[in-house]
């Protein structure tokens, strides 16, 4: 069994695609269909979920044929299911460059060296990437990943400083 430590997110199936048995996945590989190049797709626990055996980008993500998918239900049934690959089959990130896994857990500072919290998870919504930092004792917020308002991740240290711009009148600058 494979620590989930050990693994890294690569895609989360949507749903089915078509009537012939096809996966939908949302992928978070800088190329959709760069998520299937890494041999077997994974669920947290190391089991395989799907082999890919073809597949073809669609709108927002990927079509994908797998022995273990044979009918429309059964990639219905796979829906919500996050797929992970070994870390170890993984390039390293170069400068700049970051797994989600790698942050989740990490230390949050503003720029003037305030604890912010701690990053809970990451998230595309589409615009761009979003931090989602859980402060000790309030609810958890959501904060862009940008390079202007998130200047810095060290990762050797397991900190991150973001640049928090306090909203006036209810609009942020």
């Amino acid at each position: 069994m494979t620590k989930k430590s050990d693994l890294v997110i690569v895609a989360r199936v949507k749903g089915a695609f078509g009537v012939n048995g096809e996966v939908r996945l949302a992928t978070f590989t800088e190329a959709p269909e760069n998520c299937v190049d890494y041999g077997p797709l994974l669920d947290e626990a190391g089991e395989i979920v799907l082999t890919p055996a073809s597949h073809r980008t669609v709108k927002a993500g990927l079509a994908l044929r797998a022995p273990e998918v044979v009918t429309r239900e059964d990639a219905e049934a796979l829906k919500g299911v996050s797929l992970y690959v070994p870390r170890s089959v993984l390039p390293e990130p170069e400068e700049d460059e970051f797994y989600y896994e790698d942050l989740v857990g990490m230390e949050v500072k503003s720029t003037d060296g305030k604890r912010v919290g701690k990053v809970i998870a990451v998230h595309d919504f589409g615009a761009s990437d979003m931090l989602e930092i859980k402060p000790k004792d309030a609810p958890s917020f959501f904060h862009p990943f940008t390079k202007v308002a998130t200047p810095k991740v060290d990762m050797k240290a397991g900190r991150i400083i973001v640049e928090i711009v306090e909203a006036e009148n209810g609009k942020a600058d």
